[in-house]
């Protein structure tokens, strides 16, 4: 359902989910409400394909479905919202957590840990903290008859 005011989701500087791949459900929500608890359909859910999407390079693709394979069914992407009385907050919520989702699933993998050795330095300070410690520790003690 696309809407003139909102042309899309914008992911990132060079990526924004066109309003068009964006489907939506709706239906009534558990928890408060009121009078309309039972006659308003309030909670909403987001679906997306991400497998099938235009807008993804597919490098972008490979890397959202690896990431993301534990939270998709055949390629389309889920999100549920309920925590808000209004249906419209719940869409907003929705909207939101798409774009944090696919954010974090795309962004580039922290460079590798180089391993480094500990410094002669602090391996001196490390053993000398650790004898001092033991001397408090064995001055806590009750003198040793012996």
């Amino acid at each position: 359902m696309p809407t003139p005011h909102r042309p899309g989701l914008r992911v990132s500087a060079g990526l924004t989910i066109p309003e068009a791949e964006l489907s939506w459900r709706f239906s009534r929500s558990s928890g408060p409400g009121g009078q309309g608890v039972n006659t308003a359909d309030s909670r909403v859910e987001l679906f997306w394909d991400a497998g099938g999407s235009a807008v993804l390079s597919p490098h972008q693709r490979e890397r959202l479905l690896e990431r993301l394979s534990g939270r998709l069914v055949n390629g389309v992407l889920t999100i549920a919202a309920s925590e808000h009385r209004a249906q419209l907050r719940n869409r907003d919520a929705a909207r939101e957590r798409l774009v944090a989702l696919v954010g974090e699933a795309l962004r580039p993998p922290a460079p590798p840990r180089r391993a480094t050795k500990p410094s002669r330095g602090s391996k001196e300070r490390r053993l000398t903290a650790k004898k001092q410690r033991t001397d408090v520790k064995r001055l806590r003690k009750p003198p040793r008859d012996g």
